[in-house]
């Protein structure tokens, strides 16, 4: 008898130890279901409810959740399908918004998926994805061969088609007093003016669809007030100023950002209402006879010089940097002036390849100017200039084939900057050369194969050469010798504490303009871009440490720094925060903004332990040009304040620059683990035993 209890005791307690360690797993697997049944039921919500689906914040919310099911372990057998699940998400969510940064984040999801779990069902499904998302569709009106009374293409006939749809839709929201209370109807008929925007963004319809787009948030704004709505309709009509300017609604939408340029919602003259109803209630076909007359005669392009500029501006040189898949072409020149550009079909009747070109206006060539230069990689043939009138000069890129490309400007000194995008391929890094014997991985190695998507990453010292940067309240200390020794010794600590790998812009003190750093960070495919700085104010008092991501700018002081570290004006800020949002379209903001949220949090809390007065100014974001058309998730950091007497001396100690870089390393290994929590551990060897 005793026996038997004894046994019935040691069964027991075996099963109560076999519980004790399943507990965690069976716990979280059951929280990582039930994580995904809430997910699921989000998305339900979301699918059976096209009012909610017209909000971009919906379906983020949903996304979210999906990724919290990952997150909460990544190695259980939730993951898969939570991550899968978010991907599909932005794969739907970039159907309606047809933005890059939608597409992007569902093909990096999709990627993750294959390289992490090459035994789950959903790598499969993770490929059918990337194929369905990288395959060119044949847009649905090329199937009906449709010609105006001019004789236009269908692509012309069908934007029009678009247009009459989007202006039935204005005039019931017009006739309807209930309707314009709800946000969603105004919603509704801007994307419909939008659509003939998207349809054909070079075609005749292009602007005039894009203005009624503005003209309606500007309605919206009157009654929401909400400065998002009128920020949609300061860069729709800014856009069309930039990109239309033969349009004849080019000065509609110069009169409207003047009328629309003050802080409070608007308050439209009568005489302007009766203009705008007039204009609505224009018959279709009045409005196309003035689209064609004005696309068959356009009339000369006058350039909107400043009064004082007597001469032409010169265009000074053109230069790129490539790889595979990315090419930055940048035109300079000496003065601002305004350019028009296009993407021309290829001509195989004449020979002439896919062609981009970039009108300048009042401008010449510069008599040392290399007309001609060879680019030769996946993406583009060369690029070339030519005076094409007496007072413009075309600049010529010659493509072999492309996914998308963006066009903008920079001031101080006048450069227009071109980037083309390749299509999706094949893994951006390898981890060992061709030809190598040698199988092992180094722990390095290894922690590259297992971080999330990060191998490697580029370093940015700010300034130096002839651009100082600030200068430090000590003499003789300046901006670009901080930068350098800080981003040096931080390049360090990441090879050797997180074995990644690391390219710095500059090693030395040589000048590099804003736009080659980001080139530099693209064409190195480099996984995170880390801009250093420090920090300066008119005030000797301001002290602190903050971490700037690239958005609209916050608050003033946001806006200041920008203009420093652009070496620009205010107004500029402002003149590039009204087209920022096209230019951002490939940024991947998110993980810009949680990388600077890890770093910022890391530097305060570390730094605290051996400093007193360590100030946090916290995250912010602003339109930095060094940050413009980068790839992966970028960041700058202001280290601290060289204007202050006390942060400057740290700056320029030894032991200040070795606790600040090991800060940073520990903000980056942050966000790694919170993108995924096992990628940077190593696993421990296996013991061997001698038999």
């Amino acid at each position: 008898m005793l026996n038997l209890c004894r046994k019935s005791y040691l069964a027991g307690y075996l099963a109560f130890c076999i519980a004790v360690v399943m507990w965690p797993s069976l716990s979280s697997a059951a929280t990582a279901r039930e994580k995904y049944y809430q997910a699921e039921a989000c998305y339900k919500k979301l699918r059976n409810s096209p009012k909610r689906q017209k909000y971009r914040d919906q379906w983020l919310a949903c996304i979210e959740k999906f990724q919290k099911v990952y997150r909460h372990d990544p190695s259980g057998p939730w993951a898969a399908a939570g991550l899968y699940k978010s991907g599909e998400l932005y794969q739907r969510l970039y159907k309606r918004s047809l933005m890059a940064a939608d597409k992007t984040e569902a093909l990096d999801i999709f990627e993750r998926i294959i390289k992490r779990y090459p035994k789950s069902r959903y790598r499969s499904k993770a490929k059918h994805a990337i194929g369905q998302l990288s395959r060119k569709k044949r847009p649905k009106s090329a199937a009906k061969k449709i010609v105006s009374d001019k004789g236009r293409s269908s692509k012309s006939g069908s934007a029009r088609d678009k247009y009459i749809r989007a202006d039935a839709c204005y005039k019931r929201l017009r006739n309807s007093s209930k309707k314009q209370k709800y946000r969603d109807q105004w919603l509704v008929c801007i994307e419909k003016f939008q659509a003939v925007y998207q349809h054909d963004p070079v075609g005749p319809w292009a602007a005039a669809g894009l203005y009624r787009s503005g003209e309606l948030y500007q309605e919206l704004y009157k009654r929401s007030s909400k400065a998002s709505d009128k920020k949609e309709a300061l860069a729709a009509f800014n856009h069309i100023i930039t990109h239309y300017p033969q349009s004849r609604y080019k000065p509609k939408a110069k009169k409207a950002m003047q009328r629309y340029s003050s802080k409070a919602p608007p308050k439209i003259a009568a005489k302007s209402v009766k203009e705008d109803k007039q204009d609505f209630e224009k018959p279709i076909d009045d409005i196309a006879k003035e689209i064609a007359k004005a696309t068959k005669t356009p009339p000369p392009v006058k350039a909107d010089i400043p009064t004082d500029q007597k001469e032409n501006i010169t265009v000074k040189g053109l230069r790129f940097w490539s790889n595979p898949s990315y090419t930055r072409v940048v035109i300079d020149a000496d003065q601002e002036t305004t350019y028009t550009h296009r993407l021309l079909k290829k001509d195989v009747s004449i020979q002439k390849p896919q062609r981009l070109y970039v009108d300048l206006n009042n401008s010449r060539l510069g008599q040392d100017l290399k007309k001609f230069i060879p680019i030769n990689d996946n993406l583009l043939s060369d690029v070339r200039a030519g005076q094409r009138t007496p007072r413009s000069v075309r600049v010529v890129v010659d493509i072999k084939s492309f996914k998308t490309y963006k066009i903008f400007s920079l001031k101080n000194p006048f450069r227009i900057v071109i980037d083309v995008w390749g299509k999706v391929g094949s893994p951006r890094h390898t981890l060992a050369k061709k030809g190598s014997n040698d199988t092992k991985l180094s722990p390095g190695s290894l922690a590259k194969q297992l971080a999330l998507g990060v191998r490697r990453i580029v370093i940015d010292p700010g300034h130096g050469g002839r651009d100082y940067g600030a200068p430090g309240y000590l003499k003789g200390v300046h901006e670009k010798h901080i930068a350098l020794k800080i981003g040096k010794r931080l390049a360090k600590k990441i090879r050797q504490k997180l074995g990644f790998e690391v390219f710095m812009t500059r090693s030395n003190d040589r000048n590099l303009t804003l736009e080659e750093r980001t080139a530099i960070a693209n064409t190195k495919n480099a996984d995170l871009f880390i801009s250093i700085h420090t920090n300066a104010a008119r005030d000797r008092r301001a002290i602190g440490i903050e971490t700037f991501f690239l958005n609209l700018a916050t608050d003033d002081d946001a806006i200041l720094v920008a203009a420093r570290e652009n070496a620009t004006s205010k107004k500029n800020i402002s003149d590039l925060q009204a087209i920022l949002s096209d230019l951002m379209q490939n940024a991947k903001i998110n993980e810009s903004s949680r990388l600077a949220v890890h770093v910022q949090r890391s530097m305060s809390e570390h730094l605290r332990k051996y400093y007193s007065r360590i100030k946090s100014k916290g995250v912010k974001q602003a339109p930095f040009y060094v940050l413009l058309g980068a790839q992966m998730p970028a960041i700058l950091i202001e280290t601290s304040f060289i204007s202050n007497a006390r942060e400057c001396k740290r700056l320029i100690n030894p032991k200040y620059q070795d606790r600040m870089c090991d800060a940073i390393v520990k903000g980056i290994q942050a966000y790694i683990k919170e993108m995924n929590p096992t990628a940077l551990i190593r696993p421990q060897p296996k013991s061997s035993s001698k038999g």
